[in-house]
């Protein structure tokens, strides 16, 4: 499963790349907003940070405007994938911009059937929020299992990132359940490699060493 980072934090996402986890990483409006600085030269600072897709949003509601603002983006770097509402107008962009040999992210998806509606339209990744569906009390990892059904059952290509993740759980249960990708927050992602275990672990072997006299190999 592919692990991206959700933030538009560029420096956090170097960091975080450099141990070749990431796999690439998704913004939004509300994300490049609170890093602050051009929006353009933020996403080029990201697609420098990280050698894979970075999800860039449009913000314009009309198919027409959505298209040109994808090409806009598309144009910023190979890596960019125009990320679009669950919309018939963001669909109606979709299929365009698709058609065209961009790749895309359809996003704000809660439900199998917007999920279908994104692959007929050509999308290269749908992002079923399932943070906000587990929120009012629907099944954000049920969604994510039905949806690789579908795909599966109709040989979809499209692939299924799975979003608004809040606990590890979350990551968990989505890759175990068939998604292909998770966009993950910094501090869930650093905390997927702690375990009280492995740090006693590392103590008792290393405090063994030691007590054998033992330095560096």
């Amino acid at each position: 499963m592919m692990l991206f980072l959700d933030t538009a934090d560029a420096g956090l996402i170097a960091d975080r790349a450099t141990g070749g986890l990431v796999d690439g990483v998704t913004t939004n409006p509300s994300l490049v907003a609170k890093a602050g600085g051009d929006f353009f030269d933020g996403l080029k600072s990201i697609c420098e940070a990280v050698d894979g897709p970075v999800s860039a949003e449009v913000v314009a509601t009309d198919a027409a405007t959505m298209i040109a603002e994808g090409k806009k983006l598309r144009a910023l770097h190979d890596n960019i994938v125009v990320k679009l509402p669950l919309t018939v107008d963001g669909l109606t962009a979709c299929r365009a911009l698709s058609d065209e040999g961009h790749p895309t992210n359809v996003t704000l998806c809660f439900s199998v059937s917007q999920a279908l509606l994104a692959a007929k339209a050509g999308a290269t990744f749908v992002s079923p929020f399932i943070g906000r569906l587990d929120d009012i009390g629907q099944d954000g990892l049920g969604l994510i299992k039905d949806i690789r059904t579908l795909y599966d059952e109709h040989g979809f290509v499209t692939y299924i990132l799975a979003a608004s993740i809040r606990t590890m759980a979350h990551v968990e249960g989505s890759a175990l359940a068939g998604a292909d990708a998770c966009t993950i927050p910094p501090n869930i992602f650093d905390a997927m490699i702690r375990h009280e275990l492995t740090d006693k672990g590392l103590d008792a072997f290393l405090k063994d060493w030691a007590e054998a006299g033992k330095g560096a190999l």
